[in-house]
């Protein structure tokens, strides 16, 4: 029996900035033939025809408000007219999320389920310069300008656009297992995936350099998670004292190197319950946890739940 498509539906405004409509588009897009499909997408506005956008060129939408009918996901991104937007496309949106589907909001689509109602009493993640007007104009939001995103399940938000992949590959992993959001991530070349809770970025620059990526330093970690990586062979790699690896940690990635590599191990731990048969004594060896009593600790800590049940929802049929 086959299952149809998940349908991510891209509302734009009358004004769109392409970047998070696009790197939306390739996550739930076309991967090849060895990557399963399980979404299709689609773009919509009001006013079906040719939109401009911020590059200055217009972009044909053909699709209009009724697009909505059809869509399990309703992807707000690249919005430009923050909370003004038609009643029109409010009861579209307000109807799509009665009948069941998420509606995502991605830097100034947040405003659209803030105004609408659909974050009233919850935390919505909301861009740093616009935090204040956000939590101004809907107060029963309680708008946080520090995490990239927060997903309640029905709604999802993100504050910055380039969190649009994050927050994608989020949703992909939370429908069809760890192990397809990370094999999506690394055809894209995506940095390691980043998780809600982590910063937007470091604080606003005062004096002072600004610190160095820490890109190349996590390639290496991800490289050997099979080793029981320390602070000090964090540091010792970078070139940095321990603790000053730790305030850039915080400052470029909102966590500490501890919770960083913990997340790493966990998530492939969850790839590799889903892909393959190898038994938790394995896995743990090879996610750098050392012993199955310590996988199976950590890993009901980080999920609520225990490997074997993971493995058995998730399970891939191909493995």
């Amino acid at each position: 029996m086959t299952h149809r498509a998940h349908r991510v539906v891209a509302l734009v405004g009358p004004l769109l900035e392409l970047y998070p409509v696009t790197c939306a588009s390739a996550v739930f897009g076309y991967h090849g033939p060895d990557i399963p499909q399980h979404y299709e997408f689609r773009m919509c506005t009001e006013r079906p025809g040719p939109v401009p956008t911020t590059l200055g060129v217009e972009v044909a939408v053909p699709h209009g408000l009724a697009a909505l009918d059809e869509a399990d996901t309703v992807l707000l991104a690249g919005w430009s007219p923050g909370p003004d937007f038609s009643p029109e496309i409010g009861d579209a949106v307000l109807a799509a999320h009665a009948r069941g589907a998420r509606i995502v909001g991605i830097h100034g689509g947040v405003y659209v389920p803030a105004r609408l109602g659909l974050l009233d009493g919850r935390r919505a993640a909301a861009h740093w310069d616009c935090t204040d007007d956000l939590a101004r104009r809907y107060p029963s939001v309680h708008a946080d300008g520090t995490v990239l995103y927060i997903d309640h399940g029905d709604v999802a938000t993100a504050g910055a656009s380039a969190t649009a992949v994050d927050l994608c590959l989020n949703q992909v992993g939370r429908e069809h297992g760890e192990a397809l959001a990370m094999r999506i991530g690394r055809q894209l070349s995506a940095a390691p995936p980043r998780r809600g809770c982590q910063l937007q970025g470091p604080a606003p620059a005062t004096l002072g350099p600004i610190p160095d990526s820490l890109a190349p330093l996590l390639d290496w970690a991800i490289a050997n998670l099979d080793q029981p990586l320390t602070l000090r062979d964090l540091a010792g790699r970078s070139g940095l004292s321990a603790r000053t690896l730790n305030r850039h940690f915080v400052e470029q990635l909102g966590i500490s190197p501890g919770r960083w590599l913990l997340d790493q191990r966990i998530a492939l731990t969850r790839a590799l319950l889903e892909e393959t048969d190898l038994p938790v004594e394995t896995i743990a060896v090879r996610v750098g946890l050392s012993s199955a009593v310590n996988l199976r600790r950590r890993f009901r800590n980080a999920l609520a739940t225990t490997p074997a049940a993971y493995r058995h929802t998730f399970r891939s049929p191909a493995a």
